[in-house]
């Protein structure tokens, strides 16, 4: 029987685990908790029987307890439905998916405390916590080839092109234009316009996906590269071009979005056997974050009701801002201790269904530009994992990473008024695209490219 209950619970958690970094889908209701609440008086039931009456501290306590902490914080989040995080009002329900991970974990520990007491588990514990640990490092954390390290060359010529191309683009779009969202729709438009008209110049026939959120009309911007042999199958680069509110966005994302259209003409010429679309998204800020009005979610749904066959999705988001200091890259716990201080890389991010993606990416990257560059596939859960437009394809089964320098956990003019076009490196935003347009040949088939066909 103990092997058995043990089983129960270790798919179930892993079940759970799949279902946040998969769905993405956060109720208001505290699903998981319930489930496992459940299933840990199913299994006091199996292990005690008639005897389930007397089990007050060992089942009848920790259950109350869970029951408390549930019903409170539904209670906390009516009663305080929004609270002050580093001077952002921030949504109280957006704490419930943090406590329907830990509540599940806990109830699981003490569950297989009571199927396990008496026994000795010191033995399976000495060899399966290690084995644990090894086994999440190398998933998550380790990966192919060795980050740069040492000294930047040179810009070569196209290296230089790109670099002035980003530039005009991110001073147009953050310096001329600046805030562009939903609270400033002129501006907005003229974003609209500016990066279509970049893109035509490029010979593209731009395609444009118009849509309704919040009382407004937004537009996703697509251009087109054919593929050959494996035409069906498509690989999305994408970024969001629009801002939060009281910031011109120039690194979040006018970077992103420059780095979109240099990419595109980077592209133009070859002749991949796989599709590659390359996307301007509207509305990834707030309030439209994660909801049905954002650009990359509408864009991601269209696909799927079509039957798209997208194999990956790259999002760039916020990639222009690196420095060389100690101390200045921060990480969210546990990820700190496996990675360096200094934010001078340029980040490939994915869940864990999206692992073979964050590797073969990165592998293509370390083996052909020299610049500093870190990965890391983990659940979607963990913060910053999910902050962009990756996300929504995920939704659909699809495997898609972000690549960043981390925003929030490195740039200290994130979602400001200091987001301007002068905080960004160039030259080093220059390398990063260059060293993207050869994963994304890589991934989408284009001959002459190390790992094609894989």
């Amino acid at each position: 029987m103990r092997r058995g209950l043990t089983l129960a619970w270790v798919l179930a958690l892993a079940a759970s685990f799949h279902w946040w970094d998969v769905t993405l889908r956060f109720p208001r209701l505290l699903v998981w908790t319930w489930a496992f609440l459940g299933l840990f008086l199913g299994t006091a039931v199996a292990l005690f029987g008639r005897g389930l009456r007397a089990r007050r501290r060992e089942v009848w306590l920790p259950a109350a307890v869970w029951v408390a902490l549930a019903l409170g914080a539904d209670l906390a989040t009516v009663v305080f439905p929004a609270v002050s995080v580093e001077g952002r009002r921030v949504a109280a329900a957006v704490w419930l998916p943090v406590l329907d991970l830990v509540l599940p974990i806990w109830m699981t520990a003490r569950a297989l405390a009571l199927v396990w007491a008496g026994a000795s588990v010191w033995p399976l514990a000495l060899v399966a916590v290690p084995a644990l640990a090894v086994g999440a490092w190398s998933l998550m954390i380790r990966m192919p080839g060795r980050s740069h390290a040492g000294p930047l060359q040179p810009l070569t010529v196209e290296e230089e092109t790109i670099r002035r191309d980003l530039e005009t683009h991110v001073r147009t779009l953050a310096g001329t234009i600046g805030e562009r969202h939903y609270a400033r729709p002129a501006a907005l438009a003229r974003a609209v316009a500016y990066l279509h008209d970049a893109l035509a110049r490029l010979g593209y026939e731009v395609s444009v996906q118009a849509f309704a959120a919040g009382g407004h009309t937004f537009h996703n911007l697509e251009v087109v590269i054919p593929g050959g042999s494996r035409a069906d199958e498509i690989v999305v680069v994408g970024g969001h071009y629009d801002t939060v509110e009281g910031s011109p966005g120039a690194d979040d994302n006018g970077s992103g979005s420059a780095a979109v259209v240099a990419l595109a003409r980077l592209l133009a010429r070859d002749r991949p056997a796989r599709t590659v679309r390359c996307v301007l998204f509207a509305n990834e800020e707030p309030p439209f974050f994660e909801s049905g009005g954002m650009g990359s979610r509408v864009y991601a749904a269209q696909a799927a009701r079509r039957g798209d066959r997208i194999v990956a999705m790259f999002a760039l988001e916020t990639i222009g801002y690196y420095t060389d200091r100690s101390g200045t890259q921060q990480y969210p716990f546990p990820l700190g201790p496996f990675y360096p201080d200094r934010g001078d890389f340029i980040g490939f991010v994915g869940n864990l269904q999206s692992a073979p993606l964050v590797r073969r990416s990165i592998r293509v990257f370390r083996g052909t530009t020299a610049f500093p560059s870190e990965g890391v596939a983990a659940p979607a859960w963990i913060p910053g994992i999910s902050l962009s437009d990756h996300a929504s394809f995920w939704l659909h089964g699809w495997r898609a990473i972000m690549i960043s320098d981390t925003a929030p956990f490195r740039y200290p003019y994130y979602h400001s008024e200091l987001d301007t076009p002068d905080k960004l490196d160039y030259a080093r935003l220059a390398r990063v695209v260059a060293g993207v347009a050869r994963v994304v040949r890589d991934v989408a088939g284009v001959a002459g490219v190390a790992g094609v066909g894989q």
